[in-house]
């Protein structure tokens, strides 16, 4: 039996599209939230539990750098996954046939050039996979749904338009959590090391905290804040530098950054994703009119 990998949503959502790209040898298993992805790892029903973090276009994804610290996970592993929408119907029909299209709000807001360009009605879904599973459901050709060409082939319906998103960047990135940490892993372009942490209360505390990386080097790709318990006096920080904890300039860095904080957990050790390193131009969008099902 092929080992398990847990995903937020229903099959057919981003999550299980980045599942099956990533870790193609193993089984995606739905969730209903983000804290039952992370429970099915914890509690070792599935593997590696793939949760999504940040989106290009709308930023973080609410509360999950809440949970992250406190589920005992690590992350192992991360993967970017190219968001493309798609306009799906029952077999047969037509785009000239719809009236409404049904999705998440963030996905419906992403492909408003198209929407308007067609005069089609929105309604607000719960899940992009859901939706395209109650419209295989109603079996009505004037209701049509936006998600993944993974969900068309899922529930039977044809995919009336491919890439109909305004951005043609619009990309979210997940990160792969395990019950257990690989420090010894090395990837081919480079490491990642995610924590977080909290600043003693003196002057400056955050700045002569963050000198350390400079001084040596260390290359932070992300800082982030929230509160903690709703207590505006409690602000904790989440960062990603380049590099390993092993690496000399890492270890005097985190050695600079302990001096100036009462807390600091380490996250993940982790490969640099090659999309990190992808510095070609976007290709132009195409979108694909048809009522050719997918496969």
């Amino acid at each position: 039996m092929a080992a398990k990998i847990a995903f937020q949503g229903e099959p057919g959502a981003y999550g299980h599209q980045a599942c099956v790209e990533a870790r193609p040898d193993m089984e995606p298993m739905p969730c209903a939230t983000f804290e039952d992805a992370i429970d099915a790892v914890r509690s070792g029903q599935a593997e590696l539990g793939m949760i999504a973090v940040e989106n290009s276009t709308y930023g973080r994804v609410a509360d999950v750098h809440h949970l992250l610290p406190e589920s005992g996970l690590h992350i192992v592993d991360e993967a970017f996954v190219r968001v493309h929408i798609n306009l799906l119907a029952v077999k047969g029909t037509s785009i000239g046939d719809l009236r409404r299209v049904r999705s998440m709000s963030i996905l419906l807001g992403q492909a408003r050039g198209f929407l308007r360009e067609h005069r089609l009605e929105t309604l607000n879904w719960s899940d992009n996979a859901a939706a395209a599973r109650d419209v295989a459901a109603l079996n009505d050709p004037t209701e049509g749904a936006l998600a993944s060409e993974i969900a068309a082939g899922i529930y039977g319906l044809d995919v009336l338009a491919r890439h109909i998103e305004d951005n043609d960047n619009n990309t979210t990135r997940f990160l792969i959590m395990s019950a257990t940490p690989d420090y010894a892993v090395r990837g081919k372009l480079g490491m990642m090391t995610s924590f977080v942490f909290r600043v003693r209360n003196i002057p400056a505390a955050l700045y002569k905290a963050m000198g350390g990386f400079a001084t040596n080097g260390v290359n932070m790709t992300k800082l982030e804040s929230y509160m903690v318990d709703g207590h505006f006096t409690a602000t904790q920080f989440y960062a990603e530098i380049e590099g390993h904890p092993d690496d000399r300039s890492v270890r005097l860095a985190m050695e600079e950054l302990d001096y100036f904080t009462d807390y600091i957990k380490l996250m993940g050790v982790y490969p640099a994703a090659e999309r990190r390193h992808d510095r070609r131009k976007p290709q132009p969008r195409r979108v694909q009119s048809s009522s050719i099902s997918s496969q």
